[in-house]
């Protein structure tokens, strides 16, 4: 697997297929790194490189993947965001399609905000969000199960540099989905499908609030990996959702 070298940078990250850009956001937190991908409910890579060019990498902070990068506390979504629109102008793909797993979901909803004229259509499967009963989630569970780790890899590191992160990652706007306000998905054009689940860190009121707020949004069925047999039917609705939105201007 090949590596994107920016800078003090360096993106780990893999392609499958041909076709359609897509760039796939694995799930996992800020240990969001390729093996995530074939951990889900469905592989993205195995399932749509018959038609599509898939691209995805290891977050720079994650933990158990190889790509490396610079702390940014004041500006953590928008670093990510700095390395994933970067890796697609290296691989020369002006325009395409996102799908963002879990911490993807704001990820995708970032990259709208910065790039939407370069996104055809985005699939948001399983998205993080805050729950107004538990504010402090993401804070607290990074602060513990990544943060930790992440210092021992980063002796160069402070745990005042990693509060700081997560603070401005999950507390300055702890509300909705962590990336943009309700007023800009009310107003985003792009079309965007939505699975929901209904967890801790994916809760389904957000992802529906998220649905209904978007002009051009779809949502899956739901439950929709349970039983597994409606994976399939997931994966179909993914697939045409796809395939209209790709070849629009």
């Amino acid at each position: 697997m090949p590596f994107h070298e920016r800078g003090d940078v360096r993106i780990h990250y893999e392609t499958a297929g041909d076709g359609f850009p897509l760039l796939v956001i694995p799930g996992g937190g800020l240990n969001s790194d390729l093996g995530f991908m074939r951990k889900g409910p469905f592989d993205p890579l195995t399932e749509f490189s018959d038609e599509y060019r898939c691209v995805a990498s290891d977050l720079r902070h994650a933990n158990g993947g190889q790509s490396r990068g610079p702390l940014e506390p004041d500006r953590p979504w928008d670093a990510f965001a700095d390395d994933q629109l970067a890796l697609m102008d290296h691989l020369g793909c002006e325009r395409f399609i996102v799908m963002g797993f879990c911490i993807g979901g704001p990820m995708t909803w970032n990259l709208l905000q910065r790039a939407g004229h370069r996104i055809a259509a985005a699939v948001i499967v399983q998205p993080s969000g805050s729950r107004p009963e538990q504010r402090d989630f993401f804070y607290q569970s990074n602060s513990t199960g990544w943060g930790p780790a992440f210092l021992a890899r980063r002796p160069e590191e402070t745990p005042e540099r990693v509060d700081r992160f997560l603070t401005r990652m999950y507390r300055e706007r702890d509300d909705f989905v962590f990336t943009v306000s309700r007023d800009f998905v009310r107003q985003c054009q792009t079309p965007v499908l939505i699975l929901p689940d209904d967890i801790a860190a994916h809760p389904y009121a957000v992802a529906m609030e998220s649905a209904q707020l978007a002009p051009n949004a779809q949502v899956s069925l739901y439950p929709w990996k349970d039983p597994v047999e409606r994976i399939a039917l997931a994966l179909r609705h993914i697939r045409s959702f796809m395939r209209a939105n790709r070849d629009q201007p």
